[in-house]
């Protein structure tokens, strides 16, 4: 991944991690990073991911508990909270406003609604 993707990748990842929690009762670190390659952010490691979900529970806007595991030790469940889901419009709306800024700026002309 080069070097300016993956900084747009850091500072986009708490959002990206609060959206696919929103979809999902819960989920652990390795599904989730599975769901971002899937997605396209194959470039995203464990050594990245876990530092944001720890942000984002010290933040209150995930809760974590431990489960069982298949077949193996116990797993940490992340689960999106009512803080969580009330940052994530908040920061859909800011995404959706900064990126239609930058698409005027490379672009030089307004977008219509709609157009991403």
């Amino acid at each position: 991944m080069p070097v300016a993707h993956a900084s747009w990748t850091r500072a986009a990842l708490p959002l990206c991690l609060l959206g696919i929690l929103d979809r999902e009762e819960k989920s652990y670190g390795y599904a989730l990073l599975s769901r971002l390659a899937d997605a396209g952010m194959d470039g995203v490691k464990a050594a990245t991911l876990y530092p944001a979900l720890t942000r984002l529970e010290e933040e209150g806007a995930v809760e974590v508990e431990w489960g069982a595991g298949e077949g193996g030790p116990g797993r940490k469940y992340y689960r999106i909270t009512g803080e969580g889901r009330k940052r994530l419009r908040r920061d859909q709306a800011a995404w959706g406003e900064f990126s239609r800024t930058v698409a005027v700026l490379l672009t030089g002309h307004e977008q219509q609604q709609g157009e991403a």
